[in-house]
C-alpha cells in the first residue's frame, strides 16, 4: 500500500433521487450508501471512503435538498447546510437535463459562498439519445456558476468515474489520512444493517408506506460459530401500514428480511441470523425523541 500524502473531504450533493447514493457506492468500490428508485432514500450524512494511490477520499453523502414537511424533514435539510461547509471540494450531481430547478440554484448558491472547488457532475448520461444534448446542459450551469470541472458520468455503468476521482483528487490538501485503510465507511456496523433493512421496505412497498417506517436494531451479536444475530424492529405510523409491511400470511415481511439478509451477509462477510418485527408509533416522524432514538441525531 502507498502511503497516504493528500486527504480531503467531498461532499456529494444534487436534488432527491439524481443519484448520489449509487456515484458514492461507485466511488467507494462498494456498497456504503442504500440505493432505491424512491427519493429521500438517505436520512443521514453517510461517509465513504476511499484509498486511491496516494491520496485517501472522504465522500459525505447527503440527504436531498428538499422542502421539509416534518421535523424528520427538518433535520435531513440541516445534514444538507452543515455537510456543505468545511470541505475540500464539493461535487453537484444533477441529471442531464438543460434546465436549473430551484433546488440547484440553492445549492449554487450555497456553493458560492463557500468559494471551495466544485465539480458539475451530470449523472444518467446513459440515458441520453444524443450526446449533443449534453452541451446543452453543459452551457445552461456554465452561465450559473464557474465549475472547476465538469464530469458527465453514468454512477450506474461506471462510466467516467474514474475521470471524475481524477478531477477530485486535484482538490485534496496535503495531510495525513483520516481513516483507517481497511474503513469504508464511518457508519457502525449495526446503523448498516437498519439502513440494508430500510433499503429493502422501500423496494418492496409502495409509494408512502416506506417514509414512515423505520428501523430499529436491538440486538447486534456474534457468535462463537461466528453467526451474526441481528434482531430489529420495524416501526411505521398506523396500523392498516403494520399490516402492509407483514403482508398475507407474512409474506411481505419474508420477502424484505430475505432480501436484507442476503445483503447483510455480502456485507459483512459472514452468515446473518436475522429476526424481524413490526410495531406502530403514531407519527414518529414530528416526535423529536423518536427521531433521536432512531439515530438521526443532530451534528
Amino acid at each position: 500500500m502507498s502511503e497516504i500524502k493528500r486527504c480531503g473531504i467531498i461532499t456529494i450533493c444534487g436534488r432527491p433521487n439524481v443519484g448520489k447514493s449509487t456515484l458514492t457506492n461507485a466511488l467507494v468500490g462498494e456498497k456504503v450508501a442504500i440505493v432505491t428508485n424512491k427519493p429521500q432514500t438517505t436520512r443521514n450524512r453517510i461517509c465513504g471512503i476511499r484509498n486511491r494511490g496516494e491520496s485517501q477520499f472522504v465522500f459525505v453523502d447527503t440527504p436531498g435538498l428538499h422542502k421539509a414537511r416534518t421535523r424528520l424533514g427538518d433535520y435531513m435539510v440541516n445534514v444538507v447546510k452543515e455537510s456543505v461547509a468545511d470541505v475540500d471540494g464539493i461535487m453537484l450531481v444533477v441529471e442531464p437535463i438543460p434546465h436549473i430547478g430551484a433546488p440547484e440554484e440553492q445549492l449554487i448558491g450555497r456553493i458560492k459562498s463557500l468559494g471551495c472547488p466544485s465539480v458539475l457532475v451530470i449523472n444518467k448520461v446513459d440515458t441520453l439519445e444524443h450526446k449533443e444534448e449534453l452541451l446543452q446542459v453543459i452551457q445552461t450551469y456554465g452561465q450559473a456558476h464557474d465549475f472547476s470541472a465538469v464530469v458527465p458520468i453514468s454512477a450506474k455503468t461506471g462510466e467516467g468515474v474514474e475521470e471524475l476521482l481524477h478531477v477530485l483528487e486535484g482538490f485534496l490538501p496535503e495531510g495525513p489520512q483520516l481513516f483507517p485503510e481497511d474503513m469504508t465507511s464511518d457508519q457502525p456496523e449495526r446503523q448498516m444493517m437498519a439502513e440494508i433493512l430500510r433499503e429493502k421496505l422501500l423496494l418492496c412497498l409502495d409509494k408512502e408506506i416506506p417514509h414512515g417506517t423505520a428501523v430499529e436494531i436491538t440486538r447486534f451479536a456474534e457468535r462463537e460459530d461466528e453467526v451474526v444475530e441481528v434482531e430489529a424492529t420495524i416501526y411505521c405510523e398506523k396500523n392498516s401500514h403494520k399490516g402492509i409491511i407483514i403482508g398475507k400470511g407474512g409474506a411481505m415481511l419474508k420477502k424484505v428480511s430475505t432480501l436484507a439478509r442476503q445483503d447483510m451477509e455480502r456485507f459483512m462477510g459472514t452468515k446473518i441470523y436475522l429476526q424481524t418485527w413490526v410495531k406502530v408509533k403514531e407519527n414518529w416522524r414530528d416526535n423529536p425523541a423518536a427521531i433521536q432514538n432512531f439515530g438521526y441525531k443532530g451534528e
